[in-house]
């Protein structure tokens, strides 16, 4: 990792998401190859700038993606250069859902103002002619020749036009971790909505997927304390490359 990026690290506060996504890079190229041993938590502590707690949470990160294993007095060892079959996500915390944008890093494609026409409204839940600052990105696996994990259209409140330069120098972080830290408006509450489709035209490209084949869609909206939107994602992807998991617990009688 640069001093440049060591330096963001910290300006940024989310320092874990760029230690892990700097793991998996060396992992992927070859830089700790596969049966080796990771620096240890002291060695990364002092390479990124970052504190224990930070490294141990990344490292956790790579435990849970299936790359390497830990081993107490055995370090970390490198189990596998790719993340093994799809992506599955754990919710059970505003928490879990910022580890999806650690391991599956955005590249945008395109950015613009849209109004809401009655379609997109009904499918975002929005109101019809409501205006909003799209960024259109695809999430990647990290690995240079798997195809797109989804196609993701983050809807935001035009007042945030420093959004798309900033979702694309920082692909590792939320858009909705960039608001709070560059505006500071907090997630109090995220709403998700989660169905079966099929792949629509315009995706089968950029997704390496056929058109009309089934696809799961994920449409999560990001509400502040006061119970208003000011985030709305859509998310594309196709089938078996993604799944999404929760624990329900029961409650006291």
């Amino acid at each position: 990792m640069s001093e440049h990026n060591v330096k963001q690290n910290h300006a940024t506060g989310v320092r874990h998401a760029q230690v892990t996504r700097d793991l998996m890079e060396g992992i992927a190229s070859g830089r700790f190859p596969v049966g080796s041993l990771l620096p240890t938590e002291f060695e990364l502590c002092g390479l990124y700038g970052a504190s224990r707690h930070t490294v141990r949470v990344a490292l956790d990160e790579l435990v849970q993606l299936g790359l390497v294993s830990r081993r107490k007095r055995a370090g970390t060892r490198v189990e596998a250069r790719t993340v093994p079959g799809s992506y599955r996500q754990s919710l059970a915390s505003l928490e879990d859902l910022v580890q999806f944008g650690t391991a599956r890093a955005r590249e945008v494609q395109s950015t613009g103002e849209v109004t809401a026409d009655p379609a997109l409204a009904e499918a975002l839940g929005c109101a019809a002619g409501s205006r909003w600052l799209r960024v259109s990105s695809l999430r990647l696996n990290g690995q240079a020749d798997a195809p797109p994990v989804g196609w993701t259209d983050v809807y935001v409140d035009p007042a945030y036009a420093d959004m798309p330069d900033l979702a694309r120098t920082s692909p590792a972080i939320l858009i909705s971790t960039l608001i709070e830290e560059r505006h500071g408006r907090r997630i109090a509450e995220v709403h998700q909505d989660v169905a079966a489709v099929a792949l629509p035209d315009r995706l089968a490209g950029p997704l390496q997927a056929e058109a009309g084949s089934p696809a799961l869609r994920v449409v999560r909206r990001y509400l502040d304390p006061a119970g208003e939107v000011f985030e709305i994602s859509d998310t594309i992807h196709p089938a078996g490359r993604f799944t999404a998991s929760s624990r329900l617990r029961r409650g006291r009688e």
